[in-house]
């Protein structure tokens, strides 16, 4: 391959989101070209051992290299700041990949309670199965951290903002009692996207992605990332990735490489829409609370606004109800009598999407968990597109008028 766009950090995000990343074949294209193989030729055996030799920094497989892989992987890294990323097929398989590869069986995690509901169930039974242990706390309580660290924790999990009540938890005041620990802190940072916030830059050592969200940003692949420093990536977690295939496609790395091109263009974008919405959602009389970063009624509003450059896309909201079978009544009013927003579990999107995650995202996992989260029966997530503002407010107030 020639023509490798270097790019170093002098080049600001919007620049290093178009061009970073990019490897020319001797047909010198300008698109990122799609190298759809499942293998590469070699001119001799000897060539072919000694590329697999180098497996790391050959193209051999695509299982675990490919030329479209490694643009989107460099592209990322350069964006999150980390000097190497490995893409997954899904963000759960990227969870899996980071936990197996950094981890073995007696040691202990240490887990915000507030995560996406697979991650719980992840977390709890299947690792739980090989002799991983988790301990879950609430994100914003920094003592709880503390006091649940053991002499077996080797991995800190956090997701800020959460899923799906964008809680906000203090990325550096709780890498410092990782580090304490010396525990590998790993930060979820699917709804911000390193357009609206960079953990490794507050202290984080790995970034997780679900890639299928904001980063392709348009619904239409699945793929997952991690970004870290190259030691933990290269020595880590590539081998695990080599022998275990949890690949992502040379396809969906060409969707979402297109996708970076345009990301802070559409979060900032969507995050001008949920403050609006979410500031008119404040005011109506069936809405019981609001949850969104960006409005100063949120518990880490200051937080947020700290360690994030907006408010995000995300709002979530709780309608009133004197029982929780008449929350459910209420929110599914709401989500039923909407004709613009799309009824579905994705999120990141420009299409505007509705949730009721109790019955859906966190529909499988066990009703304390849900009550310790703080995910109520009333309680609908908006992922907030790209369409017009005023027409999503049209869009709830339908069935938010009926429920009022």
């Amino acid at each position: 391959m020639g023509n490798n766009t270097n790019m170093d950090d002098t080049f600001n995000f919007d620049t290093l989101a178009v061009r970073s990343g990019t490897l020319r074949s001797e047909f010198n294209e300008h698109s990122e070209a799609l190298y759809l193989t499942s293998s590469f030729c070699f001119s001799s055996a000897g060539e072919a051992a000694e590329r697999f030799k180098t497996a790391e920094t050959s193209y051999t497989y695509s299982r675990f290299t490919n030329p479209t892989v490694t643009m989107f992987q460099d592209r990322l890294a350069a964006l999150e700041g980390g000097e190497a990323c490995m893409a997954t097929a899904s963000g759960m398989s990227a969870i899996l990949s980071v936990v197996m590869a950094a981890l073995q069986a007696g040691d202990h995690i240490v887990s915000s309670q507030s995560i996406f509901g697979s991650t719980i169930g992840m977390f709890s039974q299947i690792f739980g199965k090989f002799g991983i242990t988790t301990t879950f706390v609430d994100p914003a309580d920094l003592d709880a951290w503390q006091n649940a660290v053991r002499p077996e924790t080797k991995m800190f999990f956090l997701e800020t903002p959460s899923n799906p009540l964008t809680e906000v938890a203090d990325i550096e005041a709780i890498s410092k009692i990782s580090k304490a620990a010396n525990a590998l802190f790993v930060v979820d940072n699917c709804f911000c996207s390193p357009a609206l916030q960079q953990p490794l830059k507050l202290g984080a050592d790995v970034v997780m992605h679900s890639a299928t969200k904001f980063l392709d940003g348009q619904g239409r692949v699945l793929g997952g990332a991690l970004v870290g420093s190259r030691q933990f990536i290269m020595e880590k977690v590539f081998p695990f990735v080599r022998s275990a295939g949890p690949t992502l496609s040379a396809f969906n790395a060409w969707v979402l490489l297109k996708g970076l091109e345009t990301l802070s263009l559409r979060v900032e974008k969507q995050s001008a829409n949920a403050l609006e919405i979410a500031s008119w959602l404040e005011a109506h009389p069936a809405v019981k609370r609001v949850f969104y970063p960006g409005l100063p009624s949120h518990p880490q509003h200051a937080l947020a606004m700290r360690q994030q450059k907006l408010g995000g896309a995300i709002v979530s909201f709780e309608l009133k109800g004197d029982t929780p079978e008449q929350q459910r009544a209420n929110a599914w009013r709401v989500i039923d009598n909407t004709k613009v927003c799309s009824i579905t579990g994705n999120l990141g999107d420009t299409r505007t999407t509705i949730t009721h995650p109790a019955t859906t995202t966190h529909g499988r996992i066990a009703p304390e968990a849900r009550e310790a989260a703080g995910i109520t029966e009333g309680l609908i997530r908006l992922a907030v597109g790209l369409e017009n503002a005023q027409d999503i407010r049209n869009d709830l107030a339908r069935g938010l008028d009926a429920a009022a």
